[in-house]
């Protein structure tokens, strides 16, 4: 095992996070989460744990999701949401416009709403949510960038709302077995992506959960999630 695991390597980054990446293989990255997060992710689990129980009748559930990426959760949970007859307002945020333009160009009929803008200027104009989430993004962070997110999300959330940071947990055993398994699929599913690359560098800069919990702002529980999976759960 070369990588170095001990601490989060903030040293490497992802080459998706570069401006002047490949923009064929970012767009494939980006089409390609949804097979990659269904299975690593389990987003099914999160709409059932986090979203559906709040659902009301007669009003919308105000969703955000932090760094949505290609929008993949957003548009499974407006699917969801559909089907199970609950309303719904759904708002993708991403501070990468290519991001977000790639997701608004693939909504599918989801209706959700794609911001290219950071957290601090939704704060700035008063916007607030019953849930907020995010996937796969506390690793991107440093831990000042960690800080001013929870302290955004927190002053984002309305009242009796609910925040869920869901991000990868460090571990040498889900870094063996992801290379493995991308290994195994690079030729074909991930081929011509940034998955492989730039999940094994996601692992090296990612939080264990004893770090993330000490991170978190008082009252917040970490806890771990299969497979090597971290939660952070805040409530108002």
């Amino acid at each position: 095992m070369t990588a170095r695991l001990s601490t989060r390597d903030l040293a490497v980054r992802e080459l998706m996070d570069d401006p002047d990446c490949d923009r064929r293989m970012l767009e494939r990255t980006y089409h390609r989460f949804a097979a990659v997060n269904a299975v690593v992710s389990r987003p099914g689990a999160i709409y059932r744990r986090d979203i559906r129980p709040r659902a009301e009748a007669g009003r919308p559930l105000r969703i955000l999701d932090i760094g949505a990426g290609g929008g993949d959760l957003c548009r499974l949970i407006a699917r969801r949401m559909r089907r199970d007859r609950h309303a719904a307002d759904i708002t993708a945020l991403d501070a990468d416009e290519r991001a977000i333009s790639w997701a608004s160009a693939h909504d599918e009929g989801a209706g959700v709403r794609y911001m290219h803008a950071t957290t601090q200027e939704l704060v700035a104009a008063g916007e607030q949510f019953d849930v907020i989430v995010s996937n796969h993004v506390l690793h991107h962070l440093t831990d000042a960038e960690l800080q001013a997110v929870l302290a955004d999300s927190r002053r984002l959330l309305a009242p009796g709302g609910l925040i869920v940071h869901h991000d990868i947990a460090r571990a040498r055993a889900a870094y063996a077995l992801f290379s493995i398994a991308t290994a195994l699929l690079g030729w074909n599913l991930l081929a011509g992506s940034f998955i492989r690359v730039d999940g094994l560098i996601s692992i090296r800069r990612s939080y264990t959960v004893a770090e993330i919990s000490a991170a978190a702002p008082e009252g917040w529980v970490a806890r771990r999630r299969f497979p090597f999976r971290i939660e952070l759960r805040g409530q108002d």
